[in-house]
């Protein structure tokens, strides 16, 4: 039962989706940005919940994603800036991700060298890490002309 929801890609969107709006009208996140990190299936998700918010969702990072399991014109409505991280040895989501790229607006392909599919290696995850953190950094910054949201 659970590997079948595991693909269920619109229940877990709708879960996304659910807690985003929740979480961005607590007093205290009200005015953040959103950034997503999703792996596997869960970036596939984490893409179609960037879809359905693109007011709310600045940035979406996916490890060893499978952004193929979302339908090209939802892609094609993703406004966040997107992360697609791989391993170089995880060759058919490579070239899973690879085809995607077209579809995303605002998107980049990371490969980590030497890297399997679950980023075993050591120092992979380290890698990750860095590039994830990076991303977010960059584009979970403060919107020019926009000060931080008010003390709670």
């Amino acid at each position: 039962m659970t590997t079948r929801l595991r693909f269920d890609i619109e229940l877990l969107t709708g879960r996304v989706t659910a807690a985003t709006r929740w979480v961005s009208e607590l007093p205290r996140t009200r005015g953040l940005r959103i950034g997503y990190f999703g792996a596997s299936t869960g970036a596939a998700a984490a893409l179609a919940a960037a879809a359905e918010l693109p007011e709310r969702v600045a940035a979406v990072v996916s490890r060893g994603g499978r952004p193929d399991l979302v339908a090209p014109a939802t892609l094609g409505r993703v406004r966040a800036a997107a992360l697609l991280i791989v391993g170089s040895r995880d060759e058919t989501v490579l070239g899973l991700n690879r085809a995607v790229l077209a579809h995303l607006a605002a998107a980049e392909l990371a490969v980590v060298p030497g890297a399997t599919h679950l980023f075993e290696e050591p120092g992979a995850l380290g890698a990750v890490a860095r590039l994830a953190a990076g991303w977010f950094e960059r584009h979970l910054a403060e919107p020019a002309g926009i000060g931080p949201p008010p003390a709670v």
